[in-house]
C-alpha cells in the first residue's frame, strides 16, 4: 500500500536572493565559501575540516550547533549561507519498504522554481541502497525507460548530487545520535541504514562527468560520508568514451545497461547504441580500470516478453561476455503508463537465468522494488512540467521566449 507523507504546492517564483546552502559543496567549494566572508587564506583549511566534520559526519542543518567554531564565524556564516537541504515535496512509502522522494532542489535563477528530481532507498536486512538521479530528466529516449519519456533539463550540480545521499541520511536518522522513523525498514546488520549507492535514477551519470566524479569525492571522502567506492556503483547506457576516465579518476564499481546482444534490437531499445555500437562498448568493458573478479562488471538486461528473452539470446550473451569478469543482473520488465512492453512470463526468465548460470556467471533476478509507487527499474519521472533551459534563458535576458521553446 503507498503512503503520501508530505506533499507541498510548487512555490512562486524566487524573486528575491536566496542564500545558498553549504551542503553537498566539496573543499574546494567550502573554501571559497570562506573565503567570501573574509576568512585569511591561511585559517581557511582548518575551518574548512571544522565544517566537514558537521556538515558530512555529524549532519548538522544549523551553524549554531557548531560548538567547535567561534560564535563570530557561526554568525557570518548563517548571514550569508544555509546548511538546507533540497525540499521533499512528496515522500511515498512502498509496500515493501522501499521509499521515494520527489525533491525540489533551489532555484538557478528568478524564473525558475526548482528543478524536481527523484531519488529512491531500497532497504534489505543487510543492506540499504540509495539510486541517485544525475540528471533532471534524459537524453537517451529508450523506450523501455519510464524516465526517458521526459526530456533532458539539465545537469544536476556536485552539491544536488551530494544532496540526495544527505536527504536520504537525515530522513532515515543515519547520522550519528539519530535513529530510524518508527516503522522504517532499515538493515538491522548494525551498519549504516545508506550503506551503498547507485546512480542508476534519471539520467545518463556519464554526460554529467564532471558533477559525478565531484560528487563521488565528496561521498567517499573517509572524513565525512564515509562511503566505500566498492560500494558506489555507477551505470551507463554506453557512453564509451568517459568508461575509462570514470575507471581512472573515481575508482568505482561499474553497471552497463545492456539489454539487447545485437546491434539491430539494441538500436531500437538503447537508441545510444547506434553511436557506441555492442563491439565497441565491450571492449571499453575488457579495459576498464581495476576489473578483476573481485570488481565485476554488472550487466543489467531487462526481461522484455518475446523481445529479448529468447533461449538463443541467453547464449548469445554468454558468448558476448566471454573473458569479461561479470555479473548478469536480470530485470523483470517494471511496467508503466503508456508503455508497449510487457514483462517475461516467470519460467522464461528462469529459463533464461539458467543458461547464463550455467556457462559459469552469476544470474540473480531482480526482485522488483517499489513498483506500487513507480520506484522501480525504468520508472523514475518527477511530475512537474519545466520550462526548458532555452525559455528560460530566454526570460532571464529579457526575451520574449516562442511557443516552441516554453512547451519544452
Amino acid at each position: 500500500m503507498t503512503s503520501i507523507l508530505a506533499d507541498a504546492a510548487a512555490p512562486a517564483v524566487a524573486s528575491v536572493p536566496r542564500r545558498p546552502s553549504l551542503v553537498g559543496r566539496t573543499r574546494a567549494g567550502l573554501d571559497q565559501a570562506l573565503a567570501e566572508i573574509g576568512i585569511p587564506e591561511k585559517e581557511r583549511r582548518m575551518r574548512v575540516g571544522q565544517l566537514w566534520n558537521w556538515i558530512y559526519f555529524y549532519g548538522v542543518r544549523d551553524f549554531a550547533t557548531m560548538t567547535t567554531i567561534g560564535k563570530g564565524l557561526r554568525a557570518a556564516l548563517a548571514e550569508h549561507f544555509t546548511l538546507d537541504l533540497p525540499e521533499v515535496t512528496a515522500e511515498q512509502v512502498s509496500s515493501d519498504g522501499t521509499r521515494k522522494w520527489l525533491l525540489r532542489m533551489a532555484p538557478t535563477g528568478p524564473h525558475d522554481r526548482g528543478a524536481e528530481i527523484e531519488c529512491v532507498y531500497i532497504p534489505e536486512v543487510d543492506r540499504g541502497t540509495l539510486c541517485v538521479s544525475s540528471q533532471v530528466g534524459c537524453t537517451l529516449n529508450c523506450t523501455f525507460c519510464h524516465t526517458g519519456t521526459q526530456r533532458l533539463v539539465r545537469n544536476l550540480t556536485t552539491e544536488e548530487i551530494v544532496a540526495q545521499f544527505m536527504v536520504a541520511r537525515d530522513r532515515l536518522g543515519d547520522f550519528p545520535n539519530r535513529s530510524a522513523p518508527d516503522g522504517a525498514f532499515v538493515p538491522n546488520d548494525g551498519g549504516r541504514f545508506v550503506s551503498n549507492i547507485v546512480f542508476m535514477g534519471m539520467g545518463e551519470p556519464l554526460y554529467n562527468f564532471d558533477g559525478v566524479r565531484e560528487a563521488i569525492g565528496v561521498i567517499s571522502d573517509d572524513q565525512g560520508l564515509s562511503l566505500g567506492r566498492r560500494r558506489i556503483t555507477v551505470s551507463t547506457s554506453g557512453v564509451v568514451p568517459q568508461i575509462a576516465p570514470l575507471g581512472e579518476e573515481t575508482g568505482t564499481m561499474l553497471a552497463i545497461s545492456l539489454h539487447a546482444v545485437r546491434d539491430e534490437l539494441r538500436n531500437e531499445l538503447v537508441p545510444l547504441n547506434r553511436k557506441y555500437p555492442i563491439a565497441e562498448l565491450l571492449d571499453a568493458c575488457r579495459n576498464y580500470p581495476g576489473l578483476s573478479n573481485a570488481r565485476r562488471i554488472t550487466f543489467e538486461y531487462v526481461m522484455l516478453k518475446g523481445v529479448n528473452d529468447s533461449d538463443a539470446e541467453a547464449r548469445e550473451l554468454v558468448r558476448l561476455l566471454k573473458g569479461i569478469p561479470a555479473k548478469i543482473n536480470l530485470i523483470p520488465f517494471n511496467p508503466w503508463p503508456g508503455t508497449r512492453y510487457e514483462c517475461s512470463d516467470w519460467d522464461r526468465i528462469e529459463r533464461f537465468s539458467e543458461i547464463v548460470f550455467r556457462a559459469g556467471y552469476a544470474s540473480p533476478v531482480r526482485t522488483p522494488r517499489g513498483r506500487d509507487i513507480l520506484a522501480a527499474c525504468g520508472q523514475l519521472k518527477s511530475e512537474t512540467e519545466k520550462l526548458s533551459a532555452r525559455a528560460r534563458l530566454m526570460l532571464e535576458q529579457g526575451e520574449a521566449a516562442a511557443p516552441a521553446a516554453l512547451a519544452g
